[in-house]
C-alpha cells in the first residue's frame, strides 16, 4: 500500500519526491515504491463566494447586506481545479491506504491541506509531517516522526475562524462602503487598524508645532563638553542661553566628578520573521513583502534557513546539538568568523536561547546544515542570507562591554559634562558589526576630581525640534506585533494590500496615507479602527491554536459584530468626494474618470463601478531608447502604424518590421515534425524545415 504525500508548491514536492526515492513523474504527481508525492498550487480549494449561495449576489446592493451564510461552504478554485482532480484521482486508487500532509507546517498551510481533504471526504488515515526546514536530513527525519494529524485540529481550526472572520467582515463591511459611497472602499479586521495607525502618525506630524531651542559647546581645558542640566541639554529661553555664554567667557571649570561605568550589551537573540522585515527595510530598505519572497527562496530553493513564518526567537533545548554540523556548513563561507566558535567546541555562549517554553509552531530563523554557495545566491538574498547567519554566530561570542567614562565641570554655577566610551571586549559584534572605539578622541581618563580648566571657546547653537518621522515598513511592523495585529505570516500582505488599494503611498521608504485613506478612516466604525478590538481577536484565535479558545463563541462574536457594523455604515450620514475625479468624461457611459496608478503609467478609469472602461492616460514607454537623450522612447500606433518617440528631443522613428522569428517551442515541434525516429537530423534539414514551415506560415 502507498501514501500520498500534499506538499503545497511543486518545487517542495519535487525535494520530497527525490529524498523519498519517487521518480515517475506524471502531470499531478511523482511516484515511488512507497510513496505518490503531489502538490497543491497555493490554495486550490477556498470559502465560497456571496454569488455561489445566491446569484443576485453578484450584483452589489446594500439591501443584501449583511451576507451572513448559516454554515460556510467549501468550492474549488476554477483555475487550478485541474491539480485538485489529479489528487482526487489519487485518492480513489485501491493501493492507497493513507494520507501524509507536508504542505507549510502553519496555520495556513494546515488549511490548505485540511480544506483539500474536506473536498476529498478523505475517511483514511491523515498524518502530518512537521518540519522546520527543507534540507535532506530534517526531511528524512520528519518522515521517521511522522505525527497524527488530530495533533493540529486545534490549528486547523483556528485557521479556519481567521479565514471565515475575515471574509465576513471584510467582504460585508467592504461592499458596504464601496455601495454607499458609489468608490471602490475596501476595509478589513486588520488592514483598517493599521490604517488606523499610519492616520493617527500623520495626525501629530500636521499637529505640530516645531519649537526653537539651543544647546551649548564648550572647549573647557583639553576637553569637549556640553551644557547639560540633570540629562536635558536644551534651552528653550535664548536670553538665558546668551547669558551663559557670556558668563562662562574666559573662566575657569573645576572638576566635581569623575564617574567610570562598565556596561555589558548581551548577545541579540536570533531573529524571528518580524525583526528579520524591521532590520531589512532598515538596512536594505527592503519591503517586508520583498524579504518574505527572498527568505523563502532561501529556506525552500537553498535550503540554508529554517522555517521563516515564526514568531519564536529562541531555539529548543535539543537543537544544542546541532550546532557544530550548522558551524561545519559555514566554515568555509565566514571562515574567519566561524573559527573562534569552531574552537570553543560549538558550545553556545548566550545560553538563554534555548527555552522550549518560548517556542510555540517553530524556532527562531537561522542557518540550516546545508553548506552555502554564496555565488549562486542574487545579491538580495545574500544580504538577507549574511544578516541571519551573523545574528546566529553572535550567540557564540560573550557579550559587547564598553565603559564609560563621565566628568561634570562646575563653570561659575552651570554644568558642563563631558562623556568617553572605550570598548573593553566587542564581544559578539565582532560578527555583526562593532560601534567605533572612541577611546584615543578625548582625554578623559587623565582627569581628576578637584581640577581646573579654563574655558578657551564656547558655542551657542540654534536648533528646531522635529516631528515625529512618518512610519517606514520597520516601525509599521514593531506597531502592528506590540498591538498584535495580524501575525508574522500575514502583516508584509497586510501592508501590500494598503498600498494597492491606494489607501496608503509609499515614498523613500516611508508611509504616507493617501487622500483615499484618509476619508476612509473616517467613514469606518471606530472599533474597527481599533488596534484592540483586533489584538483582542488575534489573541483569541491563537489561544484556539492552543486548545484553549472556543471556535463557536468566536464566530458567533464576528457574526454579531459583522451586522453592527453593516448597520452603522447603512445609517451613516457622511459624504465621501473622490480625490482623483478629472473633468474628462467616460466615453460608453458618459460618468467622469478617475486617474489611477497602473502598473505602466497613469491610467484614466470610468467612475461608474459597472462600467469598467478605462485607458491609458500616459503613452506607454517602449525599450527603445531616444539615440540623442537614451531615455527611453514613447510607443504610439498611428495611420502608418507603429513609431516611437522622445518628447523632451522631439525624435521621431518608425518601428521596421521586425524578422520573422519561431519560439523555442515552435522550433522543438517542428524538429519533431520533419525528424523521423531515431533518425538525428542531417546537414541543414532543421534549417530547411523551419524555412519551409515560415513559408507556409505566409
Amino acid at each position: 500500500m502507498k501514501s500520498i504525500v500534499l506538499a503545497e508548491k511543486p518545487s517542495v514536492a519535487r525535494d520530497l519526491a527525490r529524498v523519498l526515492g519517487c521518480n515517475q513523474q506524471t502531470k499531478q504527481s511523482i511516484e515511488g515504491p512507497k510513496y505518490i508525492v503531489t502538490w497543491a498550487l497555493g490554495h486550490l480549494v477556498e470559502l465560497k463566494m456571496p454569488e455561489d449561495y445566491n446569484k443576485e449576489y453578484k450584483t452589489w446592493r446594500m439591501e443584501d447586506l449583511p451576507i451572513i451564510p448559516k454554515e460556510m461552504g467549501l468550492k474549488l478554485i476554477r483555475q487550478v481545479s485541474h491539480q485538485f482532480k489529479g489528487i482526487e484521482h489519487l485518492a480513489r486508487r485501491k493501493d492507497v491506504s493513507e494520507f501524509i500532509i507536508a504542505t507549510d507546517a502553519g496555520r495556513e498551510g494546515e488549511l490548505v491541506a485540511r480544506w483539500i481533504l474536506e473536498k476529498l471526504r478523505w475517511k483514511k488515515p491523515v498524518k502530518r509531517l512537521w518540519i522546520s526546514s527543507q534540507t535532506d536530513r530534517a526531511i528524512k527525519d520528519g518522515f521517521r516522526h511522522l505525527k497524527p494529524a488530530k495533533e493540529y485540529d486545534f490549528l486547523y481550526q483556528s485557521a479556519v475562524c481567521r479565514s471565515e472572520a475575515d471574509w465576513l467582515i471584510g467582504l460585508n463591511v467592504t461592499r458596504a462602503l464601496t455601495t454607499k459611497y458609489n468608490e471602490q472602499l475596501s476595509a478589513g479586521r486588520v488592514q483598517t487598524p493599521a490604517l488606523s495607525m499610519i492616520l493617527e502618525r500623520e495626525a501629530e506630524i500636521k499637529a505640530f508645532v516645531p519649537k526653537e531651542y539651543f544647546t551649548i559647546d564648550a572647549k573647557i581645558g583639553p576637553l569637549d563638553a556640553a551644557w547639560e542640566n540633570n540629562g536635558e541639554r536644551r534651552i528653550f529661553d535664548r536670553n538665558k542661553a546668551e547669558r551663559i555664554i557670556e558668563l562662562i567667557k574666559n573662566e575657569k571649570g573645576s572638576v566635581s566628578s569623575v564617574q567610570t561605568k562598565a556596561k555589558s550589551e548581551q548577545q541579540p537573540m536570533p531573529y524571528d520573521l518580524t525583526e528579520l522585515q524591521r532590520d531589512a527595510n532598515r538596512r536594505f530598505g527592503f519591503s517586508a513583502k520583498k524579504t518574505s519572497s527572498v527568505l523563502q527562496n532561501l529556506y525552500e530553493r537553498y535550503k540554508l534557513v529554517t522555517y521563516p513564518r515564526t514568531d519564536s526567537k529562541y531555539l529548543t533545548a535539543d537543537m544544542e546539538q546541532t550546532m557544530t554540523d550548522r558551524l561545519q556548513a559555514l566554515s568555509s563561507a565566514y571562515r574567519d568568523e566561524v573559527q573562534p566558535a569552531l574552537r570553543n567546541k560549538g558550545k553556545v555562549a548566550a545560553r538563554k536561547v534555548f527555552n522550549n517554553s518560548k517556542v510555540s509552531d517553530h524556532h527562531a530563523i537561522i542557518p540550516t546544515d546545508e553548506t552555502p554557495h554564496l555565488g549562486d545566491l542574487s545579491p538580495d538574498e545574500r544580504k538577507l542570507y549574511d544578516i541571519i547567519v551573523r545574528r546566529f554566530l553572535a550567540l557564540f561570542y560573550g557579550p559587547y562591554q564598553t565603559e564609560t567614562i563621565h566628568a561634570v565641570i562646575d563653570v561659575k554655577g552651570e554644568t558642563f559634562s563631558a562623556r568617553e566610551t572605550k570598548i573593553v571586549d566587542a564581544g559578539f559584534k565582532k560578527v555583526t558589526g562593532k560601534d567605533e572605539d572612541r577611546s584615543d578622541s578625548k582625554p578623559l581618563g587623565a582627569v581628576r576630581t578637584g581640577q581646573e580648566f579654563s574655558v578657551k571657546d564656547s558655542r551657542l547653537q540654534k536648533k528646531l525640534t522635529e516631528p515625529p518621522a512618518r512610519f517606514n515598513e520597520a516601525d509599521l511592523l514593531a506597531r502592528m506585533e506590540k498591538f498584535g495585529l495580524g501575525t508574522p505570516a500575514t502583516r508584509a500582505d497586510i501592508i501590500e494590500r494598503l498600498l494597492s488599494t491606494e489607501a496608503i503611498d509609499r515614498q523613500n521608504n516611508r508611509l504616507h496615507p493617501t487622500p483615499k485613506g484618509k476619508q476612509l478612516i473616517e467613514l469606518v466604525n471606530s472599533e474597527l479602527k481599533s488596534p484592540e478590538l483586533t489584538a483582542k481577536w488575534e489573541k483569541e484565535l491563537e489561544d484556539i491554536a492552543r486548545g484553549k479558545g472556543n471556535p463557536k463563541a468566536f464566530l458567533d462574536n464576528i457574526r454579531m459584530q459583522t451586522k453592527q457594523l453593516v448597520q452603522e455604515i447603512k445609517g451613516s450620514e457622511q459624504t465621501y468626494k473622490a480625490h482623483n475625479l478629472t473633468g474628462s468624461k467616460c466615453p460608453e457611459c458618459g460618468e467622469l474618470m478617475k486617474e489611477v496608478k497602473g502598473r505602466d503609467g497613469k491610467m484614466l478609469v470610468c467612475s461608474g463601478r459597472e462600467c469598467g472602461f478605462r485607458k491609458r492616460k500616459d503613452p506607454k514607454l517602449s525599450n527603445r531608447r531616444c539615440p540623442q537623450c537614451h531615455k527611453k522612447m514613447e510607443i504610439h500606433n498611428g495611420k502608418a502604424g507603429t513609431y516611437f518617440q522622445c518628447r523632451p528631443c522631439n525624435v521621431v522613428e518608425k518601428a521596421e518590421d521586425r524578422k520573422k522569428t519561431v519560439s523555442k517551442r515552435e522550433e522543438r515541434q517542428l524538429m519533431k515534425k520533419y525528424t523521423k525516429k531515431d533518425e538525428a537530423p542531417l546537414g541543414n534539414s532543421l534549417a530547411d524545415a523551419l524555412k519551409a514551415a515560415l513559408e507556409k506560415k505566409d
